[in-house]
């Protein structure tokens, strides 16, 4: 498994694309990708590129692990 690169929220742009999230959540740029095109995943399309709010991926996070928004 990667090593996550953020240690705070605070630390995330406001829009997270593929990488971003991989490099979030420790997993493969590929597996980001993946998680992006989930149904149920907070990701908007703007143009031809996803992004996903930062607001909502944190609480995408948080509703999956039972945390309190805050890394660690």
């Amino acid at each position: 498994m990667k090593q996550a690169m953020y240690t705070s929220y605070d630390a995330l742009p406001l829009f997270l694309n593929a990488e971003t999230v991989a490099k979030v959540l420790g997993v493969s740029i590929s597996s980001g990708y993946e998680l992006m095109h989930e149904t149920g995943f907070p990701a908007l399309r703007i143009g031809n590129r996803l992004m996903v709010p930062k607001e909502k991926f944190i609480r995408w996070v948080d509703e999956r692990t039972g945390g309190d928004g805050r890394c660690s």
